[in-house]
Parts: C-alpha cells; sequence; structure tokens
C-alpha cells in the first residue's frame, strides 16, 4: 500500500515544528468551543479538535452535541484561520462531516476495532482528498490497525495518516492506555511514507506524564501530536484528568526537542557505530542464548514426556519469573520489561516440549 505523505500539506502549511493538534475532549457549548480556540491561537496548534459524537464507555455519561456541534467547528476556523478535526463513528457521521467542510475526520479505537463500520466509512469518504486518519484499535492488534487503514485507500483515500493512542491492557499499569511503542514502530516499519500522530491524552490517561510521552514520540520521529486542552480542564464534561490548559500546551511544546535524523559529526558518527557494533555481537550472544536454552527445554520435554507429566508447571514457572525480576531489577531492568521477555521465552519453550509430546 502506497500513501500519500502529507508532510507536503504540512510544508504548506511552513511549519517550524511537529503537527500540534489541540481542543477539548468534547465540544460542549459553542462559547467553549471558540473561547479554547482563540487561546490555542497563542500556540503552536495549528488544528483544533473537539469531541463532536462522544463514544462513552458506559450510557448516562455526556455523549457530545452531535450535528448541533459542527456550525460551531466552522466558527472556530472563521475567527481563528485553525484548520479543524472531528472524530467520526459512522457513515452517517462521515458524511456530515464532509458537509460541514471539517479539513481532517479521525476514526476512533473503538470504530477501528469493527471492520463492518470502517467499510460503512471508507465507502461514505470514497475518493475525498480530506485528510482520513485512524486511531489504533483499543487492543494491541497491528493487522487490524492495517486493516482499517487499508479499506479506506481501497476506496481511493490517498492522505492518510494513523494515530496512536495507546491500547487497552487488563493488567493495571501507570498508563490509561499502555503505549506499547514497538506496535506503531512496526505500523511505520511497513508503511514508511504514513504520518503517525501520537495522543499522549489518551495513553496517560492524566495530565502528569504527557510531556514524557510526547518527548519519546519525536524521539521516535513521529510527525506530530494530539493533545486534549480546555480552559478549565477540572470541570470538562468528559475527560478531565488528561486534558491540560492552552498555557501548559504552549509551555510543553517549548520544551520538547525535535531530535536530527541522523548523527552528523565526524567523532559522534565513530562512537555510534561503535556501539552499534557491540549491540549487535550482543545480540548475536543473546540469540545463541536462547538457542541453547531452548535446546534445554527440549530435553525437559522429552523427560515429561516418558514420565507423562504436564508440560506447565505451575509453581516452577512462578519461581522463575520471580527469579528473574529480582535479577532484573539488579540491572535496572523493570518489571513489566522482564515479564515480557520471559512470557515470550516461556510460550515458546511450551511450543517446543508440546511438539515432542505429541511427536
Amino acid at each position: 500500500m502506497e500513501t500519500k505523505d502529507f508532510s507536503t500539506w504540512l510544508k504548506k502549511m511552513e511549519l517550524s515544528h511537529p503537527l500540534v493538534i489541540a481542543g477539548p475532549c468534547s465540544a460542549e457549548t459553542e462559547e467553549q468551543v471558540l473561547k479554547i480556540a482563540h487561546q490555542l491561537k497563542e500556540t503552536d496548534a495549528t488544528v483544533f479538535r473537539a469531541g463532536v459524537w462522544k463514544p462513552r464507555t458506559r450510557p448516562g455519561n455526556f455523549e457530545g452535541n452531535g450535528v448541533k456541534a459542527l456550525p460551531w467547528m466552522a466558527k472556530v476556523k472563521k475567527e481563528t484561520g485553525m484548520l479543524t478535526t472531528v472524530e467520526i463513528a459512522n457513515a452517517e457521521h462521515a458524511k456530515l462531516a464532509l458537509e460541514f467542510d471539517i479539513d481532517i475526520i479521525w476514526i476512533g479505537a473503538r470504530t477501528t476495532v469493527n471492520p463492518f463500520a470502517v467499510q460503512e466509512i471508507a465507502d461514505a469518504l470514497r475518493g475525498t482528498d480530506k485528510i482520513v486518519l485512524v486511531k489504533n484499535p483499543i487492543n494491541p492488534d497491528l493487522e487490524l490497525w492495517i486493516g482499517a487503514i487499508e479499506r479506506l485507500h481501497t476506496m481511493g483515500i490517498e492522505n492518510l495518516g494513523a494515530i496512536h493512542r495507546g491500547f487497552s491492557s487488563f493488567k493495571k499499569t501507570k498508563y490509561r492506555n499502555t503505549p506499547q511503542w514497538q506496535i506503531p514502530i512496526a505500523l511505520k516499519q511497513r508503511f514508511p511514507t504514513l504520518p503517525i500522530i501520537n495522543d499522549p491524552s489518551h495513553i496517560c490517561g492524566e495530565r502528569t506524564g504527557i510531556f514524557d510521552v510526547c518527548q519519546t514520540s519525536l524521539d521516535l520521529k513521529f510527525e506530530g501530536l494530539m493533545i486534549e486542552t480546555h480552559f478549565d480542564p477540572d470541570n470538562a464534561w468528559s475527560d478531565a484528568k488528561q486534558q491540560i490548559t492552552p498555557a501548559r500546551l504552549k509551555e510543553i511544546t517549548e520544551q520538547l526537542k525535535v531530535r536530527k535524523d541522523r548523527v552528523e559529526e565526524k567523532d559522534s558518527l565513530e562512537k555510534l557505530n561503535n556501539l552499534r557494533a557491540q549491540i549487535n555481537e550482543l545480540d548475536k550472544q543473546l540469540i545463541d542464548l536462547l538457542g541453547d536454552r531452548m535446546d534445554v527445554v527440549k530435553e525437559i520435554g522429552k523427560v515429561k514426556k516418558e514420565s507423562n507429566v504436564a508440560i506447565l508447571q505451575r509453581s516452577r514457572w512462578s519461581e522463575v519469573i520471580q527469579g528473574v525480576i529480582k535479577e532484573g531489577a539488579q540491572h535496572g531492568l523493570s518489571q513489566e520489561f522482564i515479564e515480557k521477555i520471559f512470557k515470550s521465552i516461556h510460550q515458546e519453550s511450551i511450543d517446543h516440549q508440546e511438539k515432542i509430546i505429541k511427536g
């Protein structure tokens, strides 16, 4: 799949920084929308976002003003010159967004998980030259994310981009939605020309941590940020904890550093190449060690088969994971990282032993 890189569009905007999309979680009132938009004019934000249709987890919460709010977005554009963007969840939303000349349309995480809904939206947007952004699905499924983008591309929509807003996790972490950076990185590797916008608000779920997530995304060469802002965040009608003020947005964007694409200084480049050579050698050692470990795993599988013993030994696995977490901590490795690595190793071990027992 080849997509148009809307960096051409960004160049026309003459921005000296990554794209910043900002605005409230929900378009609550016309006064609120316009007040925030005028305050954002004093920041690096060039696109105004607001939730017009709000898919909520449970009924009874504010679910947006719907079509009533679309003329407010038109006023934002007229009074401030900012471009506008809204989330759509179905084909009717798509048609209305086009009717009211919304500049950028995004498909939310809860919609991305449903191929039928995405296809209906793609049909409604067929051939549009609007920029369409697709948020990652709530579950960590790269192929589902790609599939949604491909459905739009198949309908002749070429100005495409992705939004990384993190992924739901049953396990409680410091994030509302865990970043799982390896997934958007993998998306970029598959489609190098596809721009990715980071949404730190939904990753963090609260104001603290937004700067760090923004900086990480820029370090990974994401093309922009989508940050929820409100002049009175604590009294916002939805997602109050994760919204920041326009003034705080300005502070964050001024403090963020945009890294160079590559090392240019000769001495630094030589140091970097030497360090990368060390990494390559260590990676080879890791592969060799994993191969040796699996050889031992196979021998264990043979013993279990001879003794008619179950593959999974829960007490042994508990002993292993607790031990490696303790060892990892001594090397400054987080428990989350160690658990991910060794759960993968454990699953591979189980697969090898199953082949032996079934063979």
